[in-house]
């Protein structure tokens, strides 16, 4: 009898879920603001709303998330094109696709992060 093969990651890193985001899911800190960005993209696919609140900095978190409400997006890929940090702050730009009603939609983002206590938490971000 063949095994299953192990599910790839949502955030396009070439690794298992549970050798990847799905650690992070599951308590693992992130070591640094890229791997916290990727661990919320794939949160955003998977419909993990408490990981997505438990990773947004208390300054600009909102109360609830809602995800379920409106349309839902098929989550189609992720490019990281550029990540910087000095010391406990860092940014990280990417380019999330997805699908919503049959439309193709593209979230162009710099994201801002910060490391408070040897956790990464995610700031704001602007987009375009």
């Amino acid at each position: 009898m063949k095994s299953k093969p192990p599910e790839p990651c949502p955030c396009g890193r070439p690794l298992s879920y549970a050798a990847c985001c799905g650690r992070h899911h599951a308590g693992v800190p992130a070591a640094d603001a890229e791997s916290l960005m990727r661990s919320r993209y794939s949160a955003y696919v998977l419909g993990l709303e408490d990981y997505l609140l438990a990773t947004w900095h208390a300054s600009t978190r909102p109360a609830a998330l809602d995800l379920e409400l409106g349309p839902q997006p098929k989550w189609l890929g992720l490019e990281v094109r550029a990540r910087t940090k000095t010391d406990d702050t860092a940014t990280v730009e990417f380019v999330a696709r997805c699908r919503v009603g049959g439309r193709a939609q593209r979230l162009h983002e710099l994201s801002r992060f910060v490391r408070e206590a040897g956790r990464w938490y995610y700031v704001d971000a602007a987009t375009d």
